[in-house]
């Protein structure tokens, strides 16, 4: 399932664009990284790609349809969004969280059942919180909460999954575990986009880079044509070398 931006373009009613003809795609198996300064337009491209922001020119399509022609749930049904870290809520344990990830299957008012907690806790075990599945969620450090997260999306059976800093105020050990997590769910056959901030990192575990400035793209491709001293120059406003090896590595001056 090939989640494809064609032309996108998006403003606030009066106010400047915030995302300029960007032409982006992902496909499954894939882990697109999303880079670029604060500002740059990275979660407003992810709203869009999700239907939570209309496009005010060009679109956004899943498989050739576009985004914005799919209901709610269907759209849930394919595409998963891991949003900026919230704060675990009060009364949850973790598999009651994960479970909000079935949403999208049940019918109207209906309870989950043994299929449904099924696979929750399948979805746990595959991003290795499978044993705190009666935590309460308030407990969870924040990489077992962001984990829970993860779950809470692979739980709603999608074919995409999009992120939004996934990695944002973790240590480095659990920045570790969480990219390690991503790159073997995009093995898996998933397409996989994650907004970021550490160029280091996302070119150590994407397949391919993605940088935006001002609303515009700058360059789209693997992490080797991508991290270019030139272009980080230009994204970020900051010198420096790159260190070319098993992926490339940028150190400032």
């Amino acid at each position: 399932m090939i989640l494809r931006a064609e032309e996108l373009r998006f403003a606030f009613p009066g106010g400047a664009e915030l995302i300029r003809g960007v032409t982006l795609c992902c496909a499954p198996g894939e882990l697109l990284a999303l880079l670029g300064p604060n500002g740059s337009g990275k979660t407003t491209l992810v709203r869009l790609l999700t239907g939570g922001l209309r496009p005010s020119s060009g679109r956004a399509t899943l498989d050739g349809r576009p985004i914005a022609s799919l209901s709610p749930r269907r759209l849930a049904r394919a595409v998963a969004l891991v949003p900026q870290s919230s704060a675990p809520p009060e009364g949850f344990t973790a598999l009651d969280v994960v479970l909000m990830g079935r949403h999208p299957h049940l019918p109207r008012f209906a309870r989950e059942g043994a299929r449904d907690i099924e696979i929750a806790r399948a979805s746990m075990e595959r991003t290795g919180v499978g044993g705190l599945a009666d935590r309460p969620a308030r407990t969870l450090s924040g990489g077992e909460w962001q984990r829970v997260l993860i779950a809470r999306a692979l739980c709603q059976e999608p074919r995409v999954l999009l992120l939004d800093e996934p990695v944002a105020n973790l240590d480095i050990r659990y920045q570790l575990e969480v990219l390690r997590l991503l790159a073997a769910l995009a093995r898996g056959g998933l397409a996989v986009v994650a907004v970021m901030h550490d160029v280091n990192l996302a070119a150590r575990f994407s397949d391919r880079l993605a940088v935006l400035k001002d609303g515009r793209l700058l360059a789209s491709g693997a992490p080797r044509e991508v991290m270019t001293e030139a272009l980080l120059a230009d994204a970020y406003g900051v010198s420096g070398r790159v260190f070319p090896g098993a992926y490339p590595r940028f150190e400032p001056d």
